[in-house]
């Protein structure tokens, strides 16, 4: 029986609301293929948002008529010709660009309408799917990308990410949400999944019910990035593995039946959550799901990013899983076709995506390890990068997304590769790139956080420029980082940072982080030498 959508008599539902009540955002699957005939001409202007459904944005400029693709992958876990029909995808139509995003799925670019519905069959015959990779639905499943391979696990997460995404796939009773909604799952003891910035997180816990230790999770709610950015917070009850599928239903109950539609800038689940509280929050939970423990005891010992550089031992022995860095996440369709065919060589297939915007390679017999490595694709997408490559994150930028108003992506690459080129550290430190405050690239938990913005200057006009902030974490809770004062050309951007990050060479302890180094000295420290590194370089100018 369809749901009742308790809000359709608000008389204050935003535009969008007022669209998604006459027609589901889902059913633009069943419009495709007659726009694909027709031509992109055919499309009404209107219909725009709703390819959002079906995984699918307008580039910039929308009425060129290209569109970028994201590809759902549950914990970033792809099986062989799972990778080759997506790599087919790229070479074929995407002029051979294959994107990692930060949330581990998979995006293309430069597609054309007449060409979706056979992209869809080819996903479709490899279990494959666009559905909630965009728009006001639950969007792709973040996971621990090592799971069942795991010396770092509590239990394998793999059936329990499958059997929640394979629920709200095409369910319409939960594809008209109020905005969108991201869902983490992972038992790692490294927080591989970034729980504090989802909507909703499954993180491992254990606790002693009748007398017998269990194994399970506790769970978050109300994380989200953008220009609001909350921490999750934990309610206190205690979910075993069998009952995951669930409270995922009834946190989306929910935020699908309370979120707020007023708004489209106050409509995810963190605001909702941030007003009620987690008692209340609590309280409505139980009502759905009935009686729940109360928390056990959190088995997290830290964060690792979503980094897991160079070879290591699985849980199962003899075999080893292998972590790569792709820079910047950006791959091209032959450099995929050949990661494919040396899993296929070496190992079981597999190939998995970080959140890191990196991959790892499963599943590698100790035997095997050496001749992986010396494949001649592993020379740029390597298991020993170089401290500012391996470590910085970019989302889409300018080149096409419509949001951004700054370039990002191959900005973020060249001034990685220049900090490398000049500066050497005993620590890495994490740079997160956005062009806008949507914060696909998670600005806010990177150690440094460029986001793009417009700056007026006298002689250029409007340029592209950059704030800064410093000192983001997901360690302990979480932490976003903080804003330094001043804007920075983009151009002069490579040389401030340079100059900074030799101040903190210069006046950091040995093997000191850059979040400890900057719990030591203080944001003031910071913000007096980039003062002087903007005052220096205005005189030069």
């Amino acid at each position: 029986m369809a749901y009742e959508k308790v809000w359709a008599n608000n008389p204050n539902l935003n535009k969008t609301e007022l669209r998604k009540l006459q027609k589901d955002g889902l059913k633009i699957f069943e419009d495709i293929p007659y726009y694909a005939e027709h031509g992109f001409a055919s499309i009404p202007q209107e219909e725009w948002d709703y390819f959002k459904w079906a995984g699918l944005y307008l580039q910039r400029p929308k009425e060129a008529g290209y569109f970028m693709m994201r590809v759902c992958v549950p914990s970033g876990i792809l099986n062989n010709e799972q990778l080759e029909t997506l790599a087919g995808i790229a070479r074929d139509y995407g002029r051979g660009l294959f994107d990692i995003t930060a949330r581990q799925a998979v995006q293309f670019h430069w597609l054309q309408i007449e060409q979706i519905p056979d992209i869809f069959d080819r996903l479709k015959r490899v279990g494959l799917s666009t559905a909630g990779a965009c728009g006001d639905i639950t969007r792709n499943i973040v996971g621990n990308p090592i799971a069942g391979i795991d010396p770092d696990e509590l239990f394998d997460t793999r059936e329990i990410v499958r059997e929640v995404y394979e629920f709200f796939q095409h369910n319409e009773d939960f594809s008209n949400l109020p905005r969108k909604y991201k869902i983490s799952i992972s038992a790692n003891v490294y927080n591989t999944a970034n729980a504090e910035i989802h909507c909703l997180s499954f993180t491992p816990a254990k606790k002693v019910i009748d007398g017998k230790e269990t194994l399970g999770f506790h769970v978050k709610v109300g994380g989200g990035l953008s220009s609001a950015p909350h921490l999750a917070q934990t309610l206190d009850v205690f979910v075993t593995p069998d009952r995951v599928k669930d409270v995922a239903i009834a946190v989306t109950t929910i935020f699908r039946d309370y979120g707020y539609r007023e708004k489209r800038h106050r409509a995810r689940l963190k605001f909702l959550v941030a007003d009620w509280g987690v008692e209340k929050f609590k309280e409505k939970l139980l009502e759905l799901t009935g009686p729940l423990p109360s928390k056990g005891e959190d088995v997290q010992k830290g964060w690792n990013a979503g980094y897991f550089y160079g070879v290591h031992p699985q849980k199962q022995q003899g075999l080893n899983y292998i972590g790569f860095n792709v820079p910047v996440g950006r791959l091209s369709a032959d450099e995929v076709f050949e990661i494919a065919r040396i899993t296929r060589q070496y190992g079981n297939g597999e190939v998995r995506f970080c959140n890191s915007q990196n991959l790892i390679i499963p599943n590698i017999p100790d035997k095997n390890v050496d001749a992986v490595l010396q494949e001649k694709v592993f020379k740029r997408i390597t298991i020993r990068p170089k401290k500012f490559v391996g470590y910085s994150v970019s989302c889409t930028g300018i080149e096409f997304c419509n949001l951004a108003i700054v370039e990002t992506k191959e900005r973020m690459r060249r001034i990685a590769e220049y900090l490398d080129d000049h500066l050497e550290l005993d620590v890495p430190v994490r740079i997160h790139m956005v062009g806008c405050p949507n914060s696909c690239g998670q600005r806010q938990i990177g150690d440094i956080g460029l986001q793009g913005i417009k700056m007026k200057t006298k002689d250029k006009g409007m340029v592209e420029a950059f704030e800064i902030y410093v000192g983001g974490t997901l360690r302990n809770g979480g932490k976003f980082n903080e804003k330094l004062k001043g804007k920075v050309d983009a151009e002069q951007l490579p040389e401030v940072l340079l100059q900074l990050l030799t101040y903190f060479k210069e006046t950091k302890l040995p093997g000191e982080a850059f979040l400890d180094y900057l719990d030591r000295v203080g944001l003031e420290t910071l913000q007096i030498e980039l003062d002087r590194i903007l005052q220096q370089l205005s005189t030069v100018a």
